[in-house]
């Protein structure tokens, strides 16, 4: 039977993963069940946590749909050894069949102590996977956070704890797994600066349902994506009435923008991003192709020494 294909841009982040969630959106109409899909990453020439996770999500998009998804491997050997090192293909076990369009490239990306991966792929079901997270995030701490990017001891807790909250809305508030990758690089155009990249997604109900109970009464027709995400941001808005529940999305965007980083939410139809001051460039997005769950990306900039 012969199904569809999603092609991979060259580049493969927070902007451009929005072109293969069109591309799902545009192509899954009518798609009978048990198809083939295949996810072609045969151009990609660079991919981010944020981009591996990304694929992870719409492979198991497909599968919930009864669709079979297929991944064709990049065509550059140093990407695959790259996802290699990242845990991609641990984590992609059970979503994607492989396809071995070209030959496996030979040796591994090696773990060296000096790596820049602060977290490989990781999967988070229930706390006890947080707690793992959280104590190989501080272990790797001192090499990554201290000397790459000058963060302190009250800065290292900090970062933890915001991760900590993160990955928490999972299990809490999504009523589905998901996943977190963190990695540092260097913003040489943009800040001249080492920055650490943080993703975590799930497929989960999404902030405007979870919410929907509580809050939709009150706007009416107004309740929308853009207006569940803002009040999770800056009302620590929480569908648990428990004192204290719900604050973990304000709390992290406080420390984000503190630090004078970027925090984006993608939930539903919309993307709403806090920009920080050395990227102009960074804007709410609405009307996006709908994809489920929650996606969010913080990136948090080296301190001054």
């Amino acid at each position: 039977m012969i199904g569809e294909k999603i092609s991979c841009p060259p580049l493969l982040d927070e902007s451009s993963l929005e072109s293969l969630i069109r591309q799902l959106n545009a192509k899954g109409a009518g798609m009978p069940s048990s198809a083939p899909w295949e996810v072609d990453l045969d151009q990609m020439r660079f991919v981010d946590p944020y981009g591996m996770i990304g694929l992870l999500e719409i492979g198991r998009c497909l599968k919930g749909h009864g669709l079979l998804p297929q991944l064709s491997l990049p065509r550059r050997g140093e990407v695959v050894k790259y996802m290699d090192r990242m845990d991609f293909f641990k984590a992609s076990s059970g979503i994607y069949e492989i396809k071995h369009s070209t030959p496996w490239p030979e040796g591994r990306f090696l773990r060296s102590p000096r790596s820049d991966v602060l977290l490989e792929i990781t999967t988070i079901k229930g706390s006890d996977d947080i707690h793992a997270i959280v104590e190989e995030v501080e272990s790797r701490a001192e090499s990554i956070l201290r000397i790459n990017l000058n963060y302190d001891s009250r800065a290292i807790d900090l970062f933890v704890v915001a991760l900590s909250e993160v990955c928490q809305n999972i299990p809490e508030h999504s009523q589905d797994m998901g996943f977190v990758g963190i990695q540092k690089y260097f913003f040489g155009r943009r800040l001249g600066k080492n920055v650490v990249k943080i993703a975590v997604m799930d497929l989960g109900i999404g902030i405007k349902e979870s919410l929907s109970e509580k809050y939709a009464a009150s706007f009416g027709e107004d309740w929308n994506d853009f207006q569940a995400i803002s009040l999770a941001l800056f009302e620590g808005a929480s569908r648990f009435s428990d004192p204290g529940r719900g604050h973990g999305l304000s709390e992290v965007r406080k420390l984000v923008q503190r630090w004078n980083g970027q925090i984006s939410i993608r939930s539903g139809t919309v993307r709403l991003v806090l920009p920080p001051t050395w990227d102009s460039s960074a804007e709410n997005q609405t009307n996006l192709s709908s994809f489920p769950g929650t996606l969010i990306s913080i990136i948090l900039p080296e301190m001054q020494s």
